[in-house]
């Protein structure tokens, strides 16, 4: 391992929906074989090729929420064996949004085939919910996040609208019903965003109207085998670290209605002693947020061959 990371406390991130890309895991699993093994344990789970549609789409499937939230466990958990293997253990561990399950694989709290069976049923759940409470998202830019929340206060007469993941000091993703995401969003506008980018997602996720994922995703995790944490993640939904299972298991129900509190989770690992960043999975979306939140921290980025070469 390079000297970047040597004998430092080390954070895994993993990343969220709108990292996922075609041939995402690919060099990976043809390369390691760690990786090719969590790509066949994901398709048996499954019952359908998985790996097929990771590493060579078509992308329409890929970005459908019941395919791209296992497709990103599935690779996030690919990396991150890799990464084991060449003994790089994290201190700390979290996830953005879906990233979360990964960060808790990492941490212990159920085997490759219990989290797959818990996020297929997190995916299917939040489009249900979606197709029956439709929605929009859009990501605020050049705002803080204390601004964004005003903007959202004051569309609310048009419906629900929420903030719903504060990813960076001056990025905020809203969430709700779409005549009030339109109208937050033109508030946002008017108070000087730089930009308003509709979000291309299936549904008003991280709002109130996915209370019915929610509800039933907490009777499958009840039902699910979930264990006390080996190192401490940081949840979504609190911002502070969960070691226990009872805690795990409450978070992640309430993540889906939940705001995912990106910027103060990477504030909690910091004070906690953190020292670099090692983000596991498709893309650098988390990086690029973290070095927003953190300027001077060290990050890499390791989601195929050639960074995982450069981690030594």
């Amino acid at each position: 391992m390079t000297e970047q990371f040597a004998n430092r406390k080390i954070a895994f991130v993993f990343p969220g929906q709108g990292s996922q890309h075609v041939g995402m895991g690919r060099e990976l699993a043809e390369n390691y074989r760690v990786a090719d093994d969590v790509f066949k344990r994901a398709d048996a789970v499954l019952g359908y090729s998985l790996s097929e549609l990771c590493f060579n789409g078509p992308e329409d499937d890929l970005k459908q929420t019941i395919h791209t939230q296992p497709a990103l466990f599935t690779s996030a958990v690919a990396a991150y064996e890799v990464v084991k293997s060449k003994g790089v253990i994290p201190a700390f561990a979290a996830g953005h949004s879906i990233g979360e399950y990964a960060a808790l694989y990492a941490a212990g709290a159920f085997t490759l085939e219990e989290g797959l069976g818990l996020v297929r049923s997190r995916a299917g759940l939040m489009q249900e919910a979606a197709d029956a409470n439709p929605g929009a998202m859009a990501a605020i830019l050049g705002l803080s996040a204390d601004q964004v929340e005003e903007a959202v206060s004051k569309a609310s007469g048009a419906g629900v609208v929420c903030a719903a993941n504060f990813n960076s000091p001056i990025q905020t993703v809203i969430s709700g019903e779409a005549a009030a995401v339109k109208k937050a969003s033109e508030i946002a506008s008017e108070m000087g965003a730089r930009r308003v980018v509709p979000l291309n997602v299936s549904g008003a996720f991280h709002s109130p109207l996915m209370q019915s994922a929610a509800d039933l995703l907490l009777k499958a995790l009840n039902a699910a085998p979930v264990n006390d944490l080996t190192i401490p993640v940081a949840a979504n939904y609190t911002a502070d670290f969960e070691t226990r299972a009872d805690e795990v298991r409450d978070n992640l129900a309430r993540q889906i209605t939940g705001s995912v509190r990106w910027v103060e989770s990477v504030q909690r690992m910091l004070d906690a002693g953190a020292e670099g960043f090692i983000e596991l999975g498709p893309g650098n979306v988390l990086a690029g947020l973290i070095k927003r939140i953190a300027p001077g921290a060290e990050i890499a980025s390791v989601g195929d061959l050639a960074s995982v070469e450069s981690l030594g």
